[in-house]
């Protein structure tokens, strides 16, 4: 039988594209989840995910519900949902993001909007190739508390200090929750049933 290999995520950086034509960018991609834009101040990335790239971030949509359930904590989550701040010129689609702590601040809307609502408290970014834009001072300078960074082979957490990034052990958003913890579980996942591995990942939840 033939293996049928899944094309790999392509990333396009442009330079000198005016906010005009960013904005108009995203209205022609209106209700599209690809490819996705970034935008900061004159750089442009387009990139378009691999199904490994769209797999893993399911995964991470599911690991993230589950121990938010095990936690008894409310949250929302927008999935690939464009933010931006035209005074800022700066604009981002995440591949997953969640409202934890900010919950209340968004309670009056469906759709949250950076220049009258707070950012989501974790996105979550799969850099299964090298990215192209370095996308931490698009959220550094939008105020998004933390952000998740899956290599291909581990987590890194990153919590928003003082305007600068610093890698963390553990997530502000999920108490108790370790960098080994979602790199163990993200990992493991290709080789469990979907069932299996939510399970696994309740029990451990619970523990916490």
């Amino acid at each position: 039988m033939a293996t049928v290999l899944s094309p790999p995520e392509e990333r396009i950086l442009l330079q000198d594209v005016s906010w005009e034509t960013y904005q108009s960018l995203l209205v022609d991609q209106r209700d599209r989840s690809v490819p996705r834009l970034s935008y900061d101040g004159g750089l442009l990335e387009i990139m378009s995910p691999s199904g490994e790239h769209e797999e893993v971030n399911d995964r991470f949509k599911y690991l993230v519900l589950a121990i938010a359930e095990e936690l008894d904590l409310d949250l929302r989550t927008f999935g690939s949902k464009t933010f931006k701040r035209a005074d800022l010129a700066k604009g981002f689609e995440p591949d997953s993001c969640f409202y934890i702590q900010n919950l209340a601040g968004i309670s009056d809307t469906i759709d949250p909007d950076l220049s009258l609502h707070p950012p989501p408290d974790i996105v979550v970014e799969i850099d299964l190739t090298h990215p192209s834009l370095d996308k931490f001072p698009i959220y550094a300078q939008t105020g998004v508390p933390e952000v998740w960074i899956y290599s291909g082979q581990r987590v890194f957490i990153h919590l928003l200090h003082e305007g600068v990034y610093k890698e963390s052990e553990t997530s502000k958003a999920l108490k108790g929750v370790t960098a080994t913890d979602l790199t163990r579980f993200i990992n493991e996942a290709p080789q469990m049933k979907l069932r299996e591995w939510l399970r696994s990942v309740r029990h451990w939840a619970r523990s916490l």
